[in-house]
């Protein structure tokens, strides 16, 4: 068979056909008298095991080297494709973000295309200091950046000062922030996932509010305990039962504590509250030191449900217990709070100050 019709067989030019045998892949059979190249179909086979190997991403002579050595094990060069191909993937999905980004800001000439491509480089410094800076000019009308490069950005970021700056230029983006920022709620990164639902908290609006409710369920505790402290603080009522966790568990006490106290203003709460914590107390009876946090957060709890779960727990048989239960009586006695018809207040109560624990982290990872 001459190199024409090969050529139209295969579907490799004769002038890679010639290339093929310039490297040594590929050697005609013979020749015809007039001195033409002749192929066999065993040539034409191995012609297509070449352009197979190519379609994986071999070069022509890691190709030749695979079909001339009898040892050849497949399955290290077949891995090593997958990772280099993985590496190329990665590199031209990071071009594809960045031109993606680009595009978002809208640039209306190159001095403006530079000037973008400048910012985000700057967002991935080693300096806090030109992170922080790049941060405030997207904050600029004059300088804007993608919202989802700023909230990328600040899900990555580790210095508070910078996250700071950058959650300002997100809420001056005019992007969907709340819904970017959520993103990371489910995130495999611990790290990531608290960035995420402590930036929803630093958002006042309806949407953060929302996706916050969201959080409530999370399998993440620390998730969980900041969308609950947040929207204990907007005076949101489903998060009652989340602050009673946190009080039991002992996690945020303080401040879930005071969240419900906060709530607690509010005489349409002010029983579901009680009567939530006084179920935690009947619920397979927890441990002292949660029955006394328990008993602590009762305090701020006007009407009369909560004095009546005082005074239980007043006779408690944990010493410690029964003394704050008692302690916290007299302050409300004190104040004129009494045992009530449940739901009535009739003072405000007052409890000893508590000093708020440093708020619930995890810890880094590796």
């Amino acid at each position: 068979m001459l190199i024409g019709e090969v050529a139209q067989r295969s579907g490799v030019s004769a002038r890679m056909l010639r290339h093929y045998e310039s490297l040594g892949l590929l050697q005609p059979t013979g020749r015809t008298g007039s001195g033409y190249r002749e192929y066999t179909d065993e040539d034409i086979r191995r012609i297509f095991h070449i352009e197979s190997l190519r379609s994986l991403g071999l070069s022509l002579r890691e190709a030749g080297r695979a079909l001339d050595d009898p040892a050849f094990a497949p399955t290290r060069l077949v891995t090593d494709l997958i990772d280099q191909t993985r590496d190329r993937i990665a590199v031209q999905t990071d071009l594809l973000t960045r031109l993606t980004r680009i595009n978002a800001a809208e640039p209306s000439d190159w001095e403006d295309v530079l000037h973008t491509v400048a910012l985000l480089q700057a967002l991935g410094s080693p300096s806090a200091r030109a992170r922080q800076r790049a941060a405030l000019s997207a904050a600029a009308k004059d300088t804007p950046l993608p919202p989802e490069a700023l909230a990328e950005a600040i899900l990555t970021e580790s210095d508070p000062v910078v996250a700071g700056a950058l959650r300002w230029a997100l809420a001056h983006s005019g992007g969907p922030a709340p819904a970017l920022l959520a993103h990371g709620l489910a995130s495999p990164s611990p790290e990531v996932r608290q960035r995420a639902v402590q930036s929803l908290a630093e958002l006042p609006d309806d949407t953060s509010t929302a996706l916050l409710r969201t959080a409530l369920p999370h399998p993440d505790p620390v998730v969980r305990a900041h969308a609950a402290l947040a929207l204990g603080a907007r005076g949101v009522a489903d998060a009652v039962p989340a602050l009673v966790d946190l009080i039991v568990e002992g996690r945020n006490d303080t401040d879930a504590a005071d969240a419900l106290s906060a709530l607690a203003t509010d005489p349409a709460a002010t029983d579901a509250i009680a009567t939530a914590l006084v179920d935690r107390l009947a619920q397979g009876t927890p441990a002292p030191t949660a029955r006394r946090r328990l008993a602590q957060a009762l305090a701020d709890i006007p009407g009369g449900t909560a004095s009546d779960a005082l005074a239980e727990l007043s006779q408690d048989e944990d010493r410690a217990v029964a003394l704050t239960a008692t302690y916290v009586l007299r302050l409300r006695e004190s104040t004129g709070e009494r045992t009530a018809p449940t739901g009535e207040r009739t003072a405000p109560p007052t409890r000893r100050p508590r000093q708020p624990p440093a708020p619930e982290t995890h810890p880094p990872s590796g």
